[in-house]
């Protein structure tokens, strides 16, 4: 007696998917209750790498963490955040790690994009974990941001190229913040193979750890934020290589603070450092 064996056929578009890559999209939409003592969560909807998870909240603020579901983004990937504040609400956004990128089954990039809505009166922080450029990845990342006149948004981004004793990986990423329309800041570095001049004195200068943050709040509008130097750029040596940086104002009721660092924990010293100031403006 013979038997063939047979194995199940694999539908095309399964393999077309596993070629192209990941497609998901996270989606959360923050709303004020009735009597607009809290703030609730009527949208949380994440698929693939995207869990999220409701975390305990303070006074009427809700607080989400995305957590990571499988490792992403690889090479090819697609994936996306959406989240909306309405108007009087407040919304605290985080992730439970840093995000690696990481190479993926094809040559083609992977797409990383933030989309943040705030309505009048509300307030939205994202504050990711560190994003982590892996050696041989290559990333596309944008964040776009979009206020009404009286929208209060805090901004943090940190990125590490490579992980410990190894090379970075090809990094492009975008920030664009508008207020009522108008652009308050837009944007764009390159870091890693294909981008000239990005480790050279006049750009990072050996440091492998660089993030910014960002302030929207009205109170901008009558006291500006003053500019401050922080880290070595202030004299602060004392740790023999503590980065430094910089918060100044932008045109319109912001603040932006930058900073480059030897690693991830000096780095956020120096962004709470200038959260701290400008939460004190």
């Amino acid at each position: 007696m013979t038997l063939a064996l047979t194995t199940p056929a694999v539908p095309p578009q399964t393999v077309a998917a596993a070629v192209a890559g990941l497609r998901a999209t996270a989606r959360i939409v923050a709303r004020a209750d009735q009597g607009g003592g809290t703030t609730r969560l009527p949208v949380l909807d994440g698929d693939g790498p995207f869990a999220l998870r409701r975390i305990r909240g303070c006074g009427r603020q809700a607080r989400v963490c995305i957590v990571g579901a499988m490792s992403a983004p690889l090479g090819g990937d697609r994936l996306a955040i959406e989240a909306t504040a309405e108007a009087g609400t407040a919304l605290h956004l985080t992730t439970a790690a840093a995000t690696v990128a990481l190479p993926g089954r094809t040559a083609g990039h992977a797409t990383y994009d933030v989309r943040l809505t705030v309505g009048d009166g509300a307030r939205l922080d994202w504050l990711p974990e560190p994003l982590i450029s892996a050696a041989g990845s290559a990333l596309r990342m944008t964040t776009t941001v979009e206020l009404a006149p009286t929208a209060h948004l805090v901004l943090r981004e940190e990125q590490v190229l490579g992980r410990s004793g190894e090379e970075t990986g090809a990094l492009r990423s975008r920030l664009v913040v508008r207020r009522a329309g108008r652009t308050l800041l837009d944007q764009e570095t390159a870091y890693g193979p294909g981008a000239p001049g990005w480790d050279t004195s006049a750009v990072l200068d050996g440091h492998r750890a660089l993030g910014q943050l960002i302030v929207v709040k009205p109170e901008f509008e009558q006291s500006p934020a003053e500019v401050r130097l922080l880290g070595a750029a202030a004299g602060e040596r004392s740790d023999g290589g503590a980065g430094q940086g910089v918060l100044a104002p932008l045109a319109g009721p912001a603040a932006l603070a930058t900073a480059v660092a030897p690693d991830a924990l000096r780095l956020r010293r120096l962004l709470d450092e200038a959260a701290r100031s400008a939460a004190a403006e």
